[in-house]
């Protein structure tokens, strides 16, 4: 059984290619592709809207006598969805772009006729500086003047971010330094609280002296304080033991009575019981 599929033929010792009769071709001839809509058009003859990424059946052919830069433009033949109306369009290597020649008018060509406008613009005035000098220096002048009005009004930018600036990016540094120990950090504020108050002027130098003298006093009289308090206690005399002796020998303790003197009062106890019973009948009769 043979192979479906016949990747290798049999060509006999006796075989001549230059003996097969070759077709005779058309120089511009035409092949069938398969493309989809490079941009949305509408149909001239009955209003159809084709989209972009519409698949056809076109034909292909080359330009003839045109080409850009020694690339070959194509040009392709398709037929409208609705009426079988020819629509062809062609390649425009120049602008990366496809350019609709017949049968339909492209869609959302605003963005596209700026840019062509504006380019068209910039063209002209290339051209016009390039024959008229006076026209050059003329908008040399103006955008000198342009690059200097920037500049002013940069450093009138910069002027006022300084005059709103009010972050000492140095102190924020010192202040989240991890190798600055606690005691440092302190040391350095005294410091800068000590030539704060040395730039401070309080009215004059005669100012100054008095409120030195002033200090000098108080320390003064809190040095003197402290030494007399000290010296009261070094000749306060120890407490005496032979007071507390005197003392204890005027007070008495009090004795312990005996089980026989309990006895009597006792007693005595129950007589004056029995005649206050005696007293309370009498007062009753």
């Amino acid at each position: 059984m043979s192979e479906r599929k016949v990747l290798n033929k049999y060509y006999p010792p006796d075989f001549d290619p230059s003996k097969i009769p070759r077709m005779k071709l058309a120089k511009n001839r035409q092949y069938t592709v398969r493309l989809m809509a490079p941009f949305n058009m509408r149909c001239v003859t009955c209003g159809e809207y084709i989209y972009k990424g519409k698949k056809f059946n076109a034909r292909k052919e080359d330009v003839e006598n045109e080409t850009y830069l020694g690339i070959r433009i194509y040009r392709f033949y398709i037929k409208c969805t609705r009426c079988l109306q020819e629509i062809s369009f062609k390649t425009d290597p120049k602008n990366t772009d496809y350019e609709i020649e017949a049968g339909a008018t492209r869609n959302f060509m605003a963005l596209k006729l700026a840019e062509e406008q504006a380019r068209k613009e910039e063209e002209e005035l290339r051209e016009e500086e390039a024959n008229n000098p006076m026209k050059l220096l003329e908008n040399r002048t103006q955008q000198s003047r342009n690059e200097i009005e920037l500049l002013e009004s940069l450093e009138e930018l910069r002027d006022l971010n300084r005059r709103q600036q009010t972050v000492d990016y140095d102190q924020m540094l010192q202040q989240y330094d991890t190798t600055e120990t606690a005691r440092e950090r302190e040391e350095r504020l005294e410091r800068l609280d000590e030539e704060y108050i040395k730039t401070v002027d309080f009215g004059g130098s005669t100012s100054k002296v008095v409120a030195q003298e002033e200090v000098v006093e108080t320390i003064d009289l809190a040095k003197q304080a402290r030494q007399e308090t000290s010296k009261s206690e070094m000749n306060k005399p120890p407490p005496a033991f032979g007071n507390r002796l005197k003392m204890q020998n005027l007070v008495r303790r009090k004795e312990n009575p005996g089980p026989e003197a309990k006895k009597p009062a006792a007693a005595g106890g129950g007589l004056s019981l029995l005649s206050a019973y005696s007293d309370s009948d009498s007062n009753s009769d």
